[in-house]
């Protein structure tokens, strides 16, 4: 049946006023008063939806597939649907290899109708099992989702690691004019734009990033934000983020009406990586990013028995009136962002989604914690039992929970928590180190109260200095959150390409940061080994310095009365993230020396033992526009006699990566390691 025939049919189908359901050779169809959709066949994927008869996707077209490219198969005009890269080769779009479907239609225990599609796909050479639900309610207009991948194999027990999981809705019309990622971060959509393919006098800088700056005519993106444009400058951290989407201005809708295309995180506990996990949401294409490792947080392995279904999230679209905002709209899709909501439904729809736990099989958790002096925008994490929550992949079982702490009260809650054993992590900005209790019990159907928790923050003694705030992002630094007043929606300056900022003009003679007189903008985001060359459109020679690119100094007052009675000093460490020469991949690649970096500290001029920071904690972060990726951390200790004091003396400490240490990149990457600074502590006892 053709897109015509059908949008046609489901206008016909809607007179009757109740939710349709229903299946021809080549078709699943779903529809009632107000959203209509469709699933074909033969490519396993949504390719038709409309809202109010206004067609939301357009045609379906075709782009070559590059390296870092938005679809493992190039097709567009189509979503929600399944996409990973998680055959053995690679990238891979289900729906296509004697793919088998179910429809179900039945009411639920609210009383509303409604439907549902499966598409289930047998990987022929694996064996494994990829599978795409949507189901659409009476009454509303959007599609709940899950997405599930299994694998059994006693022959082949380890297949590979789940690299990416997610779903994409990915129109090819001229509808959409603006892409949001929340309150704070939105723009138009470049025109043409280049991350669809059409790269019109737009250069390619590094991998799906583009100058576009030089464009002939008024692109309202260039105009408003920036001459840069990347998928990762919209990415989001998760702790937050609630709803992510596209807007129409009505400039090209048949009446003039707004629409919006909104993915709605209702659920979070069946992502990885806890509340600092971030990834792409939005760049012309809604994403739902269920698994990645973009930003170094880990990834599952896919083993014999691995079977996990991840969701619900829910696609919502919207109309709105001649003239309104896209904010009118991502208000309305916010509402639904809890777990809260619709699990009545969930529970009802259980029946047909394996590993779905419903309300019978969940509990809540609560406690009340007297937090540090100092401490803000304290969090509870509920993870996976006994490893750090940015590790939860190593049990690919485990779920994920995270709220609030109350701060006046200090009281915490959390709701809907599928019955296990948990590790509880809190954390705040302003305090170093994370509070860690093991082996909380959830049960279902059960309240767990953790009562009282008192954290006592870490402390290696008297704290003579610290610079930076630790809250577990980089971003006090040099070209991090501060706005690029250059343009007028003021983005942060690291969400813009790395390569707009030279490190060499900013710091001639290197980072020299004296503790009590510098501020944070003598610190620069990005510490880099050697600066320039692949990937840099405004430097393309590297540079490797003299010691002023790779070594950092940090200069320092004491007073005797500091140090007296004192023996031993310890210098914290902490990283919002480290590029090692393994980039994000957790892959040790044995043509390369610093799989494994060493980052070096000097104490007036003596030399401590290195920290090894291993290739499986390695982040691409920075140049992924990221100030939030996989933390990583070191305490230094020496002996206090190191220091010095009393008046006319300076202390000296120097950080360092190793001289010229690159790597290789498959992708236009930068190939320099790096580290990226979250806070230092300097302490003695």
């Amino acid at each position: 049946m053709s897109r015509t025939l059908l949008l046609l049919s489901s206008s016909w189908s809607l007179a009757s006023g109740s939710l349709i359901a229903n299946e021809s050779s080549e078709v699943l169809f779903l529809a009632n008063d107000r959203l209509v959709t469709a699933v074909n066949k033969t490519i396993g994927a949504v390719d038709l939806l409309t809202l109010d008869g206004q067609d939301l996707l357009g045609s379906t077209g075709y782009i070559p597939v590059t390296p870092g490219g938005s679809s493992g198969n190039g097709q567009y005009g189509i979503g929600p649907y399944l996409d990973c890269y998680c055959i053995p080769s690679g990238s891979y779009t289900p729906g296509f290899l004697n793919s088998t479907y179910k429809l179900f239609k039945g009411v639920d225990s609210t009383n509303v109708s409604y439907g549902g599609i499966v598409m289930s796909e047998v990987y022929p050479p694996t064996g494994q099992i990829l599978e795409q639900y949507w189901f659409l309610r009476d009454g509303e207009t959007g599609l709940h989702t899950f997405s599930r991948i299994a694998y059994y194999n006693k022959t082949t027990p380890f297949l590979r690691n789940l690299q990416e999981f997610r779903t994409l809705f990915r129109p090819n019309t001229d509808l959409w004019t603006d892409i949001i990622t929340d309150d704070s971060l939105y723009a138009p959509l470049p025109v043409p734009n280049p991350a669809s393919g059409n790269i019109t006098n737009a250069t390619t800088v590094q991998d799906a990033t583009w100058y576009i700056g030089n464009r002939t005519t008024n692109d309202p993106y260039a105009e408003q934000f920036s001459d840069y444009y990347t998928k990762y400058t919209f990415a989001a951290v998760w702790r937050d983020q609630t709803v992510h989407g596209m807007f129409a201005d009505g400039s090209a809708s048949e009446d003039h009406s707004t629409f919006g295309a909104w993915l709605v995180m209702n659920t979070k506990d069946t992502y990885f990586g806890g509340p600092i996990h971030s990834d792409l949401v939005v760049d012309g294409i809604v994403y739902n990013y269920l698994v990645s490792n973009h930003h170094g947080d880990g990834t599952p392995n896919v083993t014999d028995g691995f079977d996990r279904t991840f969701g619900p999230q829910y696609y919502h679209f919207n109309k709105g009136a001649v003239g309104g905002s896209w904010r009118e709209l991502r208000d309305e899709a916010v509402e639904y962002a809890s777990p809260d909501w619709n699990a009545d439904f969930y529970d009802t729809i259980a029946q047909y989604v394996p590993n779905y736990v419903p309300t019978s099989g969940r509990g809540s958790w609560k406690a009340r914690v007297e937090l540090p002096e100092g401490a803000n925008n304290a969090i509870a994490v509920l993870a996976q039992n006994s490893v750090d929550f940015q590790d939860n992949v190593i049990d690919p079982s485990a779920y994920q929970y995270w709220a609030d702490i109350g701060s006046h009260d200090g009281t915490v809650q959390i709701d809907r928590v599928k019955a296990g054993i948990y590790r509880l992590t809190i954390y705040a900005d302003g305090i170093f180190g994370d509070f860690i209790q093991d082996n909380i019990v959830v049960t279902a159907g059960q309240m767990t109260d953790s009562e009282s928790l008192v954290w006592t923050p870490e402390s290696a003694g008297k704290e003579l200095w610290r610079i930076g705030t630790p809250d577990k992002a980089a971003g006090e630094w040099k070209h991090g959150v501060s706005k690029d007043t250059t343009s007028a929606l003021q983005p942060p300056e690291y969400r813009i390409y790395f390569g707009a900022y030279d490190y060499i003009t900013d710091f001639p003679d290197g980072v020299n940061f004296h503790v009590g007189t510098s501020d944070t903008g003598d610190f620069n985001y990005i510490h880099w080994s050697v600066f320039g060359g692949f990937a840099n459109l405004w430097r393309p020679d590297q540079v490797e310095g003299h010691g002023e690119i790779n070594n950092w100094t940090v200069t320092f007052d004491v007073a005797a009365k500091d140090i007296e009675k004192t023996t031993e000093a310890t210098f914290t460490v902490q990283l919002a993230g480290a590029k090692t020469a393994a980039g994000n991949t957790d892959v040790f690649n044995a043509t390369q020396l610093y799989n494994d970096l060493p980052f070096v500290v000097v104490v007036n001029g003596k030399e401590l033992e290195p920290w090894v920071i291993p290739y499986y904690h390695s982040s691409s972060c920075a140049v992924r526009s990221g100030i939030t990726c996989y933390q990583v951390a070191k305490k230094f200790t020496f002996p206090t006699n190191y220091l010095k004091s009393g008046s006319n003396t300076t202390n000296e400490i120097i950080l360092s990566l190793p001289y010229n240490a690159t790597d290789y990149e498959s992708a236009v990457l930068p190939r320099s390691v790096y580290v990226q600074y979250d806070a230092l502590r300097l302490e003695v006892r």
